[in-house]
């Protein structure tokens, strides 16, 4: 793990504008952590990140895969007495609006809206429980080709696909026919519902979650999947480094495997199948 210099001077925020994200589309994931530093070294050794400073304030910090930005770590589950979770962020172009319609779908907004130097942030859950944010403002540069480069995949695990579709369609604006959201399909060979921008697929959506489940992990939530080269590597890594091992198996994606982190935080890691060489 390596902490690059900081790079939130006046210059390198004056270079910051907001990334081309669709209205809706997931823009980010983040951490909420209790120790910056213990996040960054169990991440940097098991994902080999890198981190630097970023404008939301001196105890957050951007995550680097092959210097591009991955996700966000704060150090914020002690203070804002939440959970040490991996959260999906979405990109809307009005906060404010955007925490009205959750509430008026019958759903909570948790903490928030927040200022930071470079925008707003709202976290909440939806009507069966699973935890997600909403963002407006810039974001830093570098982030633009974040869904291009497939360094996340979200995926809700929910009571019933297509209600949720419904709820995060009216809140995020999917599909509302100008050409600036997302798109939602179905498809009945995964049984999933499929939210796409432009071409990239950004989210997924599964039924079959259990709202009083025991098991954190069957409860409707986001989880937060992470591309590595290596899963039993990756995996023995964790382990050596305090994390659990939940479960593990292989999906259409490649081998993957269900990790929580020294503090809590829930993760996946799959091996994404090599791309196919070009036709000669």
């Amino acid at each position: 793990m390596t902490r690059r210099q900081p790079s939130h001077t006046r210059a390198h925020q004056a270079g910051e504008t907001g990334a081309d994200v669709a209205r809706g589309a997931p823009c980010w994931v983040s951490l909420s952590a209790r120790d910056l530093a213990a996040a960054e070294k169990f991440y940097g050794t098991v994902l080999g990140w890198e981190f630097r400073s970023t404008t939301l304030g001196t105890r957050f910090a951007v995550a680097l895969s092959d210097g591009h930005p991955v996700a966000t770590i704060g150090a914020v589950a002690g203070d804002m007495q939440v959970a040490v979770v991996w959260t999906p962020f979405f990109a809307v172009p009005q906060i404010d609006e955007a925490t009205a319609r959750i509430r008026e779908r019958s759903a909570t907004v948790a903490l928030g809206p927040v200022s930071f130097a470079s925008g707003r942030a709202a976290l909440a859950a939806d009507r069966d429980g699973a935890v997600f944010g909403v963002w407006d403002g810039r974001l830093p540069g570098g982030w633009e080709s974040w869904h291009d480069r497939g360094p996340v995949v979200v995926r809700l695990h929910t009571r019933d696909a297509f209600e949720a579709a419904i709820f995060y369609g009216g809140v995020l604006q999917w599909a509302d026919g100008d050409g600036d959201g997302c798109s939602v399909s179905y498809e009945p060979e995964q049984s999933e519902v499929v939210v796409r921008t432009g071409g990239s697929v950004v989210a997924r959506i599964y039924s079959g979650a259990v709202e009083a489940a025991p098991d954190p992990a069957a409860r409707p939530h986001w989880s937060v999947h992470f591309p590595v080269r290596d899963v039993p590597s990756t995996v023995e890594t964790a382990r050596t480094l305090g994390a659990t091992v939940l479960a593990t198996g292989e999906g259409p994606d490649g081998p993957w495997a269900d990790l929580c982190d020294p503090d809590g935080g829930r993760f996946t890691v799959f091996a994404p199948p090599a791309p196919e060489p070009p036709a000669l």
